[in-house]
């Protein structure tokens, strides 16, 4: 493990020249805020000793130039929405916030693209996009308070990954600040290129570890006029969990299918104080289609209700803003039931997502704790969100590491993997070291090693370095 440096009173001289006194923080109140980000088992917090925020990319630039100088662990941070620990400071440093570089700087319909600066909101964001007429198809759960630069660095997910894929998807280039301090620009407006390594999708999706990205060139869509929700209930899970490869196979090319299991159903219904049907037995399935043309959209419409209702559905409705309400609201749900919680975040191939669910539930059972399923079930993603409770620390640790072990190891038996969306952070490190192939894991080393050779940019995340 590297040897850090405090941060003396020297480094601070050298970052308030840097961003400007205001713009570095040490009082005790500030680093505590910044000691997690959503992860709320005290076990995984820890405390910076300085938090920067600088306002420009030559201002990050200068700061990735002091850390390496001082030899002093920089943690980037974007909205901290992160669930995986990947925004904790475990080796202490310095806590990069990239807030005050919100803007969004150009947003041209013709050639449909957008260029934002890495602490715009992403709900800001697709709204520019959709006052246009266009579609920023990135749509992480989080979209009203993460920022697009975590977004990015995490290749986040969500609701309309099935049909228009992860983030690294909606980008066209990145400008990054290497872990020692260069600035480059990775990428290019095309729509195909042959000419060397893609580093700008070899920096997405590695968690801050690769580089820190303070600008992005964003790629826009046609925004669809004819839009359906329905939401398809039943009382058999395993029949909810069987209906995505109907749908899939049945070539309707949904934006999204969310499925919550009844332990979510009831929970988020309560925080949302809104009662749908069968909340007492009910599992959702939430099915969007977008069409160009009406008489296509009835037409999947009509073919939708037949599928749903052959898989078993109790009942088929249209799903109005009640029922996003419910599943936007999960997760802060099981916070009320629980102060700590953890959330897994797995990916199987998408035939396989049923048989997963199935089986996982089930070995569930044989634990204390409370197990919530969710998943973007279209695409293989699936979230199970663990309670606590009244367990004691100890059996908490316990029965957590014998159910991981049982799960991972099943899941990659099935040919998926330890995260679909949320990213590998510090929470699921070990997890990362157990399963991943040595020769793979040796790739990756190697290239954390040639680009950040003092280990410097967001230390103690995805793999030890």
């Amino acid at each position: 493990m590297t040897k850090y440096n405090p941060v003396t009173e020297e480094v601070l001289e050298a970052l308030r020249a840097a961003v400007g006194e205001e713009n570095v923080k040490v009082d005790a109140e500030t680093l505590d805020r910044y000691k997690t980000d959503e992860e709320t088992d005290p076990h995984y917090h820890h405390l910076p000793e300085v938090v920067v925020l600088p306002g420009s990319t030559e201002e990050v630039a200068a700061v990735m130039k002091i850390a390496n100088k001082y030899l002093v662990p920089v943690t980037p941070r974007s909205a901290g929405t992160s669930v995986s620990c990947g925004a904790v400071p475990v080796c202490g440093g310095i806590v990069l916030l990239l807030e005050r570089m919100d803007k969004i700087i150009e947003l041209n319909a013709d050639a449909m693209y957008m260029v934002v600066e890495a602490g715009a909101r992403t709900v800001e964001i697709q709204q520019k996009a959709n006052e246009a007429g266009l579609l920023y198809a990135g749509d992480p759960c989080s979209a009203e308070s993460c920022l697009i630069g975590g977004n990015i660095a995490t290749n986040a997910g969500g609701n309309k990954a099935v049909r228009y894929g992860t983030t690294r998807h909606q980008v066209y280039s990145i400008e990054v600040v290497t872990p020692t301090g260069e600035i480059v620009e990775l990428g290019s407006r095309l729509k195909k290129c042959s000419t060397g390594y893609c580093l700008e999708q070899l920096v997405m999706g590695s968690e801050g570890t690769l580089g820190i990205i303070t600008k992005a060139t964003l790629k826009l869509l046609p925004l669809c006029p004819y839009k359906i929700d329905i939401l398809a209930i039943f009382t058999d899970v395993n029949k909810a969990v069987d209906l995505v490869p109907n749908l899939i196979k049945a070539g309707l090319n949904p934006t999204s299918v969310e499925f919550m299991d009844n332990n979510f159903v009831r929970a988020a219904s309560d925080y949302s104080e809104i009662r749908l049907p069968h909340y007492e037995d009910g599992s959702y399935v939430i099915v969007t289609v977008e069409t160009f043309n009406e008489d296509e959209l009835d037409m999947k419409m009509e073919q939708l209700d037949e599928i749903c209702t052959a898989s078993g559905a109790t009942d088929v409705l249209e799903a109005d803003e009640r029922v996003w309400k419910v599943r936007r609201n999960c997760l802060e749900a099981t916070r009320l039931l629980s102060k700590v919680s953890t959330s897994d975040d797995l990916v199987v191939p998408v035939d396989k997502i049923a048989v997963c669910i199935e089986h996982l539930t089930e070995v569930s059972k044989n634990y204390s704790f409370k197990l919530f399923t969710l998943a973007h079930a279209g695409d293989g993603n699936l979230h199970f969100q663990i309670l606590k409770g009244e367990m004691s620390d100890e059996q908490w640790e316990d029965e957590l590491q014998r159910f991981h072990a049982e799960a991972y190891a099943y899941v990659y038996s099935l040919g998926g993997r330890l995260s679909g969306e949320h990213g590998i952070g510090a929470k699921k490190l070990p997890a990362m070291e157990t399963y991943t192939n040595p020769v793979e894991m040796e790739i990756m080393r190697s290239i954390k090693h040639a680009m950040d050779p003092n280990n410097i940019l967001n230390p103690g995340k995805v793999f030890n370095a």
